[in-house]
């Protein structure tokens, strides 16, 4: 047995990586018998396959990769996709514009004048996006998995937005957006709901959709039915309820896509929203006749940890695939919110930022979660370019044509290189809750052990698997991964 430990440590908002290999000893040779500080590793005791870590390519994303000089995108590809890199393999798509696209679009200009779709275009979606993922998935070659999502149908075939379930009622509007919203006109911002007599035409619009992907070679094989399921927010998006969604799926896009011959390759997965409600949505949307339809259900972290509801979910439907589907910080890239005071330094951000991810990602794989997706793979220092105002942090900055990385890509980088499309989590027992941790066990029979200290003191353990015993440190505010070879 040998074993391999990789930290990375927090410098000035950067990650610097220690590796080096550890003692493995037998535990009879111990001087005395061994019950504290101890974490056993159980590698029988096998859990959920994890198919594969990823992000968004958004419009955005795929915009600034472009835009970037030819030499500087291969470098900034190679280490977001390749196995020198960060090896992420799980990609999601919206279909047509969303908060991350450069303006509002739609493949249909106008389906109420063109009910058979014969103006059908994807040249917009595709403009940037597609040349960019056909890219990043040679790179990460067959272990590519693809996830597309809408945020709003044709703003044609929506109610105007509904006062009661607008989250400027629960939120209010963000800064600088505008304080007024038309509550008269249907849009794609700002929610509005699909009016029942389009189910139809949005279930054949999303299955064409899927096809022109599919029809360039891009291996989706997951469509959700809607981004953020209750959310009515300030760019593209669509308010539905637990039952509308359920007679949209059935009577609706679940018929379409059988009947496209798709229903046994493109999964349908529920929800995708926020972590509190995903055990009740998806008890309200699964029944004797839709289970059957639905691959699984998406989530975001944006509402807390809800692991409970994670697991929970997991228990009562352990066929159902447990995909989380976005995350990212809260505010513009390196520094906080947008525009109120605060004492932190931007080197503080990017650590809780990180911590944060791998806090949750630990959190999810333990609850039963396989595939992992995080928002933008890159962004601007304004947390953009998109449609509406302000932006959001990600793992990959880029400006003026050159990229940089920060803390959030190295952490996820823990999970993302050492845990490979196809292992198994195992099981394990820790001593205390000092150390957050998640085992695998990789397809070759290795195992990969990622632990995170958010803790300011160091912490020491002595790692039990199969009568050998590694003795670790695990250092304050740090993240390590153990990767162990077994004979």
């Amino acid at each position: 047995m040998r074993c391999r430990s990789i930290t990375t440590f927090a410098a000035n908002g950067v990650g610097y990586k220690s590796e080096k290999v550890l003692p493995v000893t037998p535990e009879a040779d111990e001087p005395r018998h061994l019950e504290s500080g101890v974490i056993n590793l159980y590698p029988e005791m096998e859990y959920q396959t994890v198919k594969g870590f990823g992000g968004a390519m958004t419009d955005t994303a795929a915009y600034l990769l472009t835009e970037m000089p030819e030499e500087e995108r291969r470098r900034a590809m190679e280490l977001l996709f390749s196995e020198n890199g960060n090896h992420l393999s799980a990609f999601r798509v919206p279909l047509d514009s969303c908060d991350y696209s450069l303006e509002e679009y739609q493949a249909v200009a106008d389906p109420i004048s063109d009910p058979e779709f014969k103006t059908f275009d994807m040249t917009r979606n595709f403009k940037y996006i597609l040349p960019r993922l056909k890219e990043a998935i040679a790179l990460c070659g067959k272990d590519a998995e693809v996830i597309v999502a809408p945020w709003s149908p044709p703003y044609q075939w929506k109610t105007p937005p509904a006062r009661p379930k607008n989250d400027r009622k629960v939120y209010g509007a963000m800064p600088g957006m505008p304080e007024r919203v038309d509550y008269d006109k249907p849009q794609r911002n700002n929610g509005g709901s699909l009016k029942p007599e389009h189910y139809g035409d949005w279930a054949r619009y999303l299955v064409k959709m899927v096809q022109a992907y599919r029809a360039e070679g891009i291996p989706v094989t997951m469509l959700s039915l809607q981004n953020e399921s209750i959310a009515a927010t300030d760019w593209d998006s669509c308010v539905w309820t637990a039952e509308s969604q359920k007679v949209f799926l059935r009577d609706h896009l679940y018929p379409e896509l059988k009947k496209a011959g798709l229903s046994e390759d493109v999964g349908l997965f529920i929800w995708d929203h926020n972590k509190e409600r995903i055990y009740e949505w998806a008890r309200d949307v699964l029944d004797e006749v839709t289970a059957p339809m639905v691959k699984g259900v998406a989530f975001h972290w944006y509402s807390g940890d809800h692991f409970e509801a994670v697991r929970m979910t997991r228990e009562r439907f352990p066929n159902l695939a447990m995909v989380f589907s976005e995350c990212c910080p809260l505010h513009l890239p390196g520094r906080l919110g947008f525009g109120q005071p605060t004492d932190k330094t931007p080197e503080t951000v990017d650590w809780e930022d990180a911590a944060s991810y791998a806090h949750d990602i630990i959190g999810n794989l333990n609850a039963g979660m396989e595939s992992w997706f995080d928002w933008n793979f890159c962004v601007d220092p304004e947390g953009g370019p998109r449609h509406v105002p302000f932006g959001f942090g990600a793992g990959m900055i880029v400006e003026n044509g050159k990229f940089k990385t920060n803390l959030i890509f190295d952490y996820v980088g823990h999970f993302s290189r050492y845990i490979r499309p196809g292992a198994k989590r195992v099981g394990f027992s820790r001593c205390d809750g000092d150390v957050e941790i998640t085992a695998v066990k990789n397809p070759d029979g290795g195992l990969a052990v990622v632990a995170l200290n958010r803790g300011n003191d160091d912490r020491a353990y002595a790692i039990r698997l199969e009568g050998q015993i590694i003795r670790v440190s695990f250092p304050a505010r740090t993240v390590t991964t153990l990767c162990i070879e077994r004979e």
